[in-house]
């Protein structure tokens, strides 16, 4: 039997030519294809976690400032008890002089009677008042980051974001440098996402010791309120009882 027809296209082998040469320049323009989004998008994310980063560090600043006044609350608080204690040791004071004046007998019984313990008065009239020790540690590790939040701020700029910062990349280990991509570009964009990570997960850690520090100092002042409250009714029945009896003279 014969064999298969024999083609008589003069083209036939060109055409196969040209059809190899063309699948092979679509494979590298979609190489070259692929290779741009992956830069793009490892670009996006780094940029991602930057802007993540600087929020971070924008919610750490205003933590701390919190902080602060919740401290100088506390300050105003311990001067208001010290003045409550002081006006109750006065308003005792005024009491024994009142007996005195009544009667001779009211006289003797503050003779015999002990006089009520003085209070020392605080050096330079201001009480010392730091806070509890967690938010104090909290503040102090927040405001080491204070040069880092300026870089970024403000406007929530970019910290070292740009395509041409690779100064980085001879800092990583041998091991970690495996661990990477080899192309250059791809793989400083890996390292600046790791970084950003890092400093992500510090952040938050640094955040959470803020509020751990917030709660147990609301928690005191909330004490330091209700025991400044019973004084404050104390001192008010005191002067009202205080202050018919002067009526009474």
């Amino acid at each position: 039997m014969s064999g298969p027809p024999r083609s008589y296209n003069p083209f036939a082998e060109e055409d196969e030519e040209v059809v190899g040469g063309e699948e092979e320049a679509g494979g590298a323009e979609r190489q070259r294809y692929l290779q741009r989004e992956v830069l793009r998008r490892s670009a996006a994310t780094a940029d991602s976690t930057a802007r993540s980063l600087s929020l971070l560090y924008e919610s750490e600043r205003i933590g701390v400032a919190a902080s602060e006044e919740l401290v100088r609350q506390g300050e105003s608080l311990k001067r208001t008890e010290q003045m409550v204690d002081k006006m109750d040791q006065d308003l005792k004071t005024s009491q024994r002089h009142i007996n005195s004046i009544k009667s001779v007998f009211g006289g003797l019984v503050n003779y015999f009677k002990p006089k009520p313990p003085e209070s020392k008065p605080e050096q330079n009239g201001t009480p010392e008042y730091y806070g509890n020790s967690r938010l104090k540690e909290a503040m102090m590790s927040s405001k080491e980051q204070e040069s880092k939040y300026q870089e970024s701020h403000p406007n929530l700029r970019r910290l070292d974001n740009s395509d041409s910062d690779f100064s980085n990349i001879d800092l990583v280990t041998s091991v970690q440098r495996d661990a990477y991509p080899k192309n250059q570009h791809l793989r400083a964009y890996h390292q600046k996402i790791d970084n950003n990570l890092d400093e992500m997960s510090s952040g938050l850690s640094r955040l959470k010791n803020l509020a751990l520090g917030l709660q147990t100092e609301i928690e005191e002042q909330d004490d330091m309120l209700d025991r400044l409250t019973k004084k404050v009714e104390t001192l008010d029945v005191n002067i009202k009882s205080t202050d018919k009896k002067i009526r009474q003279l």
